[in-house]
């Protein structure tokens, strides 16, 4: 297992040590082990976690957010790559919550024809949606 000092880290990710040092401090992040001189050591578990970061980031959630939201998947599914893809839906749907907030006020103008071509349009890939839920959590825990 190749091990990374918090440098390494940095430079892979493109962001500064003090980053990861922070990250680490908040307990996002947490080192594998430490070296014979005391240096934290990394895994590529944890260089995975610190991409995810970096994208909720760049998505815009808060760091409280994306501490809970990698706690509350860390807890319940073992699968790594599981575990990503439930993060990213939950994600988007977050983001697709602080969309309909934002446009709210416009729907709410809509003529009762445009209203009903709007309805229209999201029904079947909101149905879509729905069924593939049911469908995932009709198989049972996923650990």
């Amino acid at each position: 297992m190749k091990l990374y000092k918090i440098g390494e880290l940095a430079s892979m990710l493109g962001v500064s040590s003090r980053t990861i040092d922070y990250y680490t401090k908040l307990g996002l992040i947490h080192p594998e082990k430490r070296s014979n001189t005391n240096y934290r050591l990394y895994s590529d578990e944890t260089l995975a976690r610190l991409k995810r970061i970096e994208w909720m980031k760049q998505e815009k959630y808060t760091l409280e957010e994306i501490k809970e939201s990698l706690e509350h998947w860390g807890k319940t599914i073992r699968s790594e790559e599981v575990s990503e893809k439930l993060t990213a839906i939950q994600l988007h749907m977050k983001q697709l919550e602080r969309e309909i907030k934002e446009i709210s006020p416009m729907l709410e103008q809509l003529k009762p024809n445009q209203a009903k071509h709007v309805l229209k349009a999201l029904t079947p890939s909101s149905a879509a949606c729905i069924e593939s839920l049911l469908l995932l959590l009709s198989k049972g825990p996923l650990l």
